[in-house]
């Protein structure tokens, strides 16, 4: 029998080489190929710790690809310097695809303004994937508040600018920009007392040593719904269905104060294209899955088409650096 000419010990032929070495070349230039993806566990970055709404939205969309796509999609919470260090592994990370990046308004929106020296580009470095959960924001006060709607909040302010005592979770947060957005809707100012989270600042709001907080609806809605603190508007287009009494923050008189705050994946910029397509493709066809597991916690499954994609995450960068810089928040 005629021996393999590879084997080892002999020597390749030279025109048989040079075929071997142009063909590993072009399949390393090759684009991906949305059919064979994923054929290893994919990783999924959280860059906020266990347990927060980063991480519940991670571990629900990856629950539901793997699933479509038979392999892992495995969350790795990589936490530090507030969402900065998980967003630069993940920018890092090689462009294939097998690394994916939870992001929201503070990764993705928040650090690029909020920082003196901008420690990453996400619009440049980042491609978006998919936006798929939303919640808005709740504003809340102790039980034994004298004020009984945001018009008589905002009365008080006026009155007496800086009386009123207004927690948040600290410089940077979702929760203290929408407060600054607040004031400046409403032409008022008051004391901001920052905490080092939303979750010490419950303690003080509950015992009526701070007067309001705007928080997540998810956090703050089991809070209202307990009788431990007071409801006075959601920023959101419509009430909510579990919360049918508090009024949206356009009834309460301030208009267009709709803020809602969106979790969805992002890929390093220069994952091929069909390996994005397929992810998408994949996300749309878990929506009806997706939609009843966010509603289960609190938020909604949100849908922007993949052409919209970048120019809604460019808006979403305009409105807000716009805001922090006139607020002139910094962070170092």
């Amino acid at each position: 029998m005629t021996p393999w000419p590879f084997t080892a010990g002999r020597k390749w032929p030279r025109t048989t080489l040079a075929l071997s070495i142009v063909a590993t070349s072009l399949l390393a230039l090759a684009p991906a190929r949305a059919d064979d993806y994923p054929n290893r566990p994919v990783r999924i970055i959280v860059p906020t710790g266990p347990g927060g709404s980063y991480d519940v939205v991670a571990r629900l969309v990856g629950e539901q690809l793997g699933a479509r796509l038979g392999q892992g999609f495995v969350v790795e919470n990589k936490t530090g310097a507030g969402t900065v260090i998980g967003t630069q592994t993940a920018i890092a990370a090689k462009p294939d695809g097998y690394t994916l990046l939870a992001g929201g308004l503070s990764n993705i929106v928040f650090n690029g303004s909020l920082y003196k020296k901008a420690p990453y580009d996400a619009q440049k470095q980042l491609v978006p994937v998919a936006i798929v959960y939303r919640l808005a924001y709740m504003l809340v006060g102790p039980n034994g508040s004298p004020y009984a709607s945001v018009k008589d909040i905002i009365a008080a302010a006026k009155a007496k600018p800086g009386s009123i005592n207004l927690a948040t979770g600290g410089v940077g947060t979702g929760q203290q920009l929408t407060a600054v957005a607040f004031m400046k809707a409403t032409g008022t100012k008051m004391l901001e007392v920052p905490y080092k989270g939303a979750l010490e600042v419950y303690p003080d709001l509950i015992s009526g040593r701070v007067d309001l907080f705007f928080d997540s609806i998810t956090a703050a809605l089991p809070l209202v719904q307990g009788g431990k603190v007071k409801g006075f508007a959601i920023l959101a287009p419509q009430r909510s269905p579990d919360a049918p009494d508090i009024p949206t923050m356009d009834e309460a008189g301030v208009g267009g104060l709709n803020v809602d705050s969106w979790i969805g994946l992002f890929a390093p910029a220069g994952t091929p294209a069909p390996v994005i397509e397929r992810l998408q493709k994949e996300i749309a066809a878990s929506a009806p899955a997706l939609k009843a597991k966010f509603v289960a916690v609190g938020g909604d499954y949100m849908t922007v088409p993949p052409e919209t994609l970048p120019r809604f995450v460019q808006n979403e960068n305009d409105k807000w650096t716009r805001l922090i810089k006139e607020a002139g928040i910094t962070l170092e």
